[in-house]
């Protein structure tokens, strides 16, 4: 398993080892003992999986304590532009933001931790992702900050990407008032 640790600061992209042949590939996608090494108490509680066609985005989406939640987000089939904004306010890369292509290909998996908002559009057809969280989701702590807030500068290089009516809702930044 190969780890890089990312900026903003507690973002870990990890490659699990993949092992194939001409029957098809094997990996780990968790392993609670290697997982561990590299993200301290590490608990996860709740599976989430989502299917989304090209060009549905999703985000940018956090849970404010005490229901905040650690990703480890992965994509099974298809591929997605996947984003992390962090909204610690006190850490130095506060409003800054990573993107990486997660795909089934590479099988590539990113810790989110608590103080992101997170968010993805997908770039295939039936494209399946999956989110180990580490805690349960809770309606009355649910937040969402503007996908395309100009202040965040992200580019999700995609013209008219498919959002729900509560994503198109999102704060602004500029009136967001982070509880990390």
């Amino acid at each position: 398993m190969k780890t890089i640790h990312e900026f903003p600061e507690g973002l870990i992209s990890i490659y699990p080892a993949v092992f194939g042949d001409d029957r098809g590939f094997f990996l780990e996608s968790f392993n609670q003992a290697k997982y561990a090494s590299i993200i301290p108490d590490l608990d996860f509680v709740q599976d989430n999986l989502s299917k989304s066609k090209k060009g549905v985005l999703r985000g940018l989406h956090f849970q404010a304590p005490p229901f905040d939640q650690g990703k480890l987000v992965q994509v099974i089939t298809g591929s997605v532009l996947d984003v992390a904004v962090d909204i610690r306010k006190n850490a130095p890369s506060y409003g800054k933001h990573f993107k990486i292509i997660l795909n089934s290909t590479e099988r590539n998996q990113l810790w989110i931790p608590p103080g992101f908002a997170h968010g993805f559009v997908s770039l295939e057809d039936d494209t399946i992702f999956s989110y180990k969280c580490t805690n349960s989701y809770s309606k009355e702590h649910e937040g969402c900050v503007l996908w395309n807030d100009l202040d965040l500068g992200i580019d999700w290089e995609i013209d008219q990407p498919l959002i729900s009516p509560k994503d198109q809702e999102g704060t602004l930044f500029k009136d967001f008032i982070s509880p990390f």
